[in-house]
């Protein structure tokens, strides 16, 4: 699996980010048809984890604490390369592909809206979206600063211009329920210690693999338990591992 480390800049942005409309992408692609993968879609690193943005939002649905960002991020760059902007409607998502449409339902009250992602983030521990100044109101989750919400993905949009008209567009996606996932508990520079962690998890029954990963001089043994063939399988998996003693376990797609 290549994995694409991005520049420090970025990672800032990333950090201190979270964006105004730009001039609308091209029209996208013909499904099928190989192209240059975008920036936001690429692994990135973020404290020391990894972070792997999901191939498609179709299917994706999942329940969290939800927290917001206002003032002291208004007019910076966003990872998308907007700019932005508090006052609209709009959220920082971890792994969701760039301009996904989401349904954020806050579980405490019963309010619920329709945010755009255009940033990465939140990255604070069992946090799933950071939502804009005017999201957070509408769901009233200001005051408190957090709330219990569930986030459905209703469609990844690109918009575009057609003549003097801004298309939008949804684009097909595989079901992102199915696949290949691993969740990653450990990485080393030490093959013996990845060894041993895989061994332990072979015996507790665990299907576990070692990848390897090479960064300048240094080599990484990441050792990795075969999740199943569903993102829901894999996500309670990853769960499991963070309440047993892997508090940094994390999700893989292959």
């Amino acid at each position: 699996m290549k994995i694409f480390f991005i520049p420090l800049l970025f990672v800032l942005l990333l950090l201190h980010g979270c964006a105004t409309k730009t001039t609308p992408p091209p029209p996208p692609a013909t499904p099928g048809m190989p192209g240059v993968i975008p920036p936001t879609q690429r692994p990135y690193k973020i404290m020391g984890k990894t972070y792997y943005p999901l191939p498609s939002s179709e299917g994706y649905v999942e329940k969290g604490v939800a927290s917001w960002y206002g003032k002291q991020f208004h007019g910076r760059k966003t990872s998308n390369g907007e700019v932005y902007d508090m006052y609209e409607e709009t959220a920082a998502h971890k792994t969701l592909p760039m301009n996904t449409q989401v349904l954020v339902q806050n579980l405490e009250n019963g309010k619920e809206m329709v945010v755009r992602v255009n940033d990465r983030g939140p990255f604070v521990k069992d946090r799933i979206i950071d939502l804009s100044l005017t999201a957070a109101r509408k769901l009233g989750i200001v005051d408190h600063g957090t709330a219990t919400v569930k986030v459905t993905a209703l469609g990844e949009a690109k918009t575009y211009r057609q003549g003097n008209l801004e298309v939008a567009r949804f684009l097909p996606h595989q079901n992102l329920q199915q696949g290949d996932f691993y969740v990653q508990i450990g990485s080393f520079t030490n093959q013996n210690n990845a060894l041993r962690l895989q061994d332990k998890m072979q015996k507790q029954g665990n299907s576990a693999v070692i990848t390897q990963f090479g960064r300048g001089d240094r080599r990484f043994y990441r050792v990795q338990v075969q999740a199943g063939s569903t993102l829901t399988m894999a996500r309670n998996m990853e769960k499991e591992f963070n309440g047993n003693g892997y508090p940094d376990a994390f999700v893989v797609a292959r």
